[in-house]
């Protein structure tokens, strides 16, 4: 069944001089406009399409995609604020609408804020939210540790940053434990570091382990042979300097060039790292 607010593989019905029906299922037959027909389409095609409510709340197909979808979160900018809410920049012709109710405060033109999209259950319209803390945890938490995640920066912190977790729950990153910077609406990848016993969930931004050491042994490798084997970093070196050229933390960069070491790789020397030439 074809959805309100997300991308769908729809197949063409019919084919007119103004555009293109598809089979919406329940939703009934969608117009697309002409304008984002894909060239050649022809009858029995399947096509990806949004679907959304233009200005006339019709039913509109489009092969644009919008910079969040329904279920999605998102850092957008406010483009107008009118007396019945704001509306937001997020990629399609119609703006997206953030009633003053969905709003933790009062939104202004030109800012950016981190919102989660919703279909509203009676209007059918697409709509955003600024208090998107009620749209997370809501389901149990089930991750193991180490896991690989999808995050979104929500804010910075005393303790790190707060992140969304898989467009489902919110964790923190520490901030002793990062190495990059970081503002709101950043979309990264990281991992499960602990699930607490209050349910709440500690991430780190690196993988833990023998495979993750490995690939950045490569690193290492690679850059020297790029710099004619030799690297001024070593693990006297700031975490700064070492995330600069290798993007890891000091921790796993100290835990690689020993794993080095120990193949008899490099030289570990007070300026530096050598490449041993087999």
């Amino acid at each position: 069944m074809a959805q309100i607010g997300k991308i769908n593989h729809l197949e063409v019905l019919k084919e007119l001089d103004f555009g293109i029906y598809l089979d919406g299922g329940e939703l009934g037959e969608i117009l697309m406009p002409k304008r984002y027909v894909p060239e050649g389409t022809m009858l029995g095609d399947f096509i990806e399409a949004f679907i959304y409510l233009d200005s006339e709340d019709r039913l509109i197909a489009t092969t644009e995609t919008p910079l969040a979808q329904v279920e999605e979160f998102a850092l957008l900018e406010v483009v107008s604020v009118t007396q019945v809410g704001a509306f937001l920049n997020w990629g399609l012709p119609k703006d997206l609408f953030v009633p003053f109710r969905e709003q933790r405060k009062p939104m202004e033109v030109g800012q950016k804020y981190l919102v989660y999209v919703y279909l509203d259950a009676d209007s059918k319209r697409v709509a955003a939210s600024s208090k998107i803390e009620k749209y997370l945890d809501n389901i149990p938490v089930d991750y193991d540790e180490n896991e690989e995640v999808d995050l979104i920066i929500v804010n910075e912190t005393d303790l790190g940053y707060n992140a969304i977790i898989d467009n489902c729950h919110l964790g923190i990153l520490y901030k002793n434990e990062v190495f990059q910077p970081l503002k709101s609406g950043d979309k990264v990848q990281g991992y499960i570091k602990k699930i607490r016993t209050d349910g709440k969930i500690d991430l780190r931004l690196e993988k833990i382990g023998y495979e993750k050491i490995a690939s950045f042994t490569d690193k290492i490798i690679f850059e020297l042979e790029r710099k004619n084997g030799f690297l001024p970093l070593n693990d006297k070196s700031s975490p700064e300097e070492i995330y600069k050229v290798f993007k890891i933390s000091k921790k796993n960069f100290k835990a690689a060039i020993g794993a080095l070491y120990k193949k008899r790789m490099i030289v570990l020397e007070d300026n530096g790292i050598k490449l041993l030439k087999n």
